[in-house]
């Protein structure tokens, strides 16, 4: 009885002093699926929205005729494909914020996993989703301090857009701070909240799904509710993973 025993007695051994990290692998592979799930979300509407806003500016390069304005054809043009004018009249940020934000997202995601942050890879990547995420913070900005308030929108919405952009921004810049000096851990940090503040459009449609099967198409407050809201979740998720982690 006791040579059967062995091997296992053995194999239990060899699990109790398994490094954290083997035993934690399908947990943290759930959760980086988990975050290219919520990604996809914004990664899909925004790519559906910059395709809508080229093809109805090229229609409208091909189309307009001299006895039609511009500014009336590319009216007619974004009230027939469903894109709203604000995207028309100053495309630039909507299609860099686009370009921009669905790097920013998906590899944004796999920069949790553990694997690939002990390679190369990880910091091949990050040379781009550095930039990446200040062209999505910037646009942002741009767009939420420039564009007509849609009538969906109240003040203090527009308010929330703007500080939630210039927190990203001050993320960004704290991490590249903390890569300059090599503190990787504090970096991790606060890419890890900069990313938090992105998804914020993921979790948004979450935030929604109550309030549209109430009452519709939310205005006013209670949009500036579920907005905000889908903010502070993502914050509060960020901020318990890097107190967790010992960063401060």
């Amino acid at each position: 009885m006791s040579a059967p025993s062995f091997p296992l007695r053995a194999a239990n051994a060899a699990r109790a002093d398994a490094p954290a990290h083997a035993v934690a692998r399908p947990r943290i592979s759930r959760v980086v699926a988990a975050l290219l799930a919520l990604a996809v979300i914004p990664c899909l509407a925004g790519t559906v929205l910059a395709v809508r806003v080229v093809r109805t500016l090229l229609a409208h390069d091909s189309l307009a005729s001299a006895a039609t304005s511009a500014a009336t054809f590319t009216a007619a043009s974004g009230a027939a494909s469903g894109v709203a004018q604000r995207f028309l009249d100053a495309p630039a940020p909507v299609l860099l914020h686009v370009v921009a934000m669905i790097p920013f997202a998906l590899l944004g995601a796999l920069q949790f996993a553990p694997a690939l942050r002990r390679q190369r890879w990880h910091a091949r990547v990050g040379r781009l989703l550095l930039p990446s995420g200040v062209v999505t913070a910037v646009t942002g900005l741009w767009m939420a301090a420039t564009f007509p308030r849609p009538d969906t929108d109240d003040v203090a919405l527009t308010a929330m857009r703007l500080a939630v952009g210039l927190w990203m921004l001050f993320t960004l810049w704290r991490a590249t701070q903390a890569l300059v000096v090599r503190r990787y851990a504090v970096h991790g940090a606060w890419m890890t909240r900069a990313y938090s503040i992105a998804m914020g459009a993921g979790t948004q449609v979450l935030t929604h799904v109550p309030l549209f099967l109430v009452m519709g198409t939310p205005r006013g407050l209670p949009r500036t509710i579920a907005m905000g809201g889908a903010w502070l979740i993502n914050a509060a998720v960020a901020e318990y993973v890097v107190r967790t982690r010992g960063v401060a």
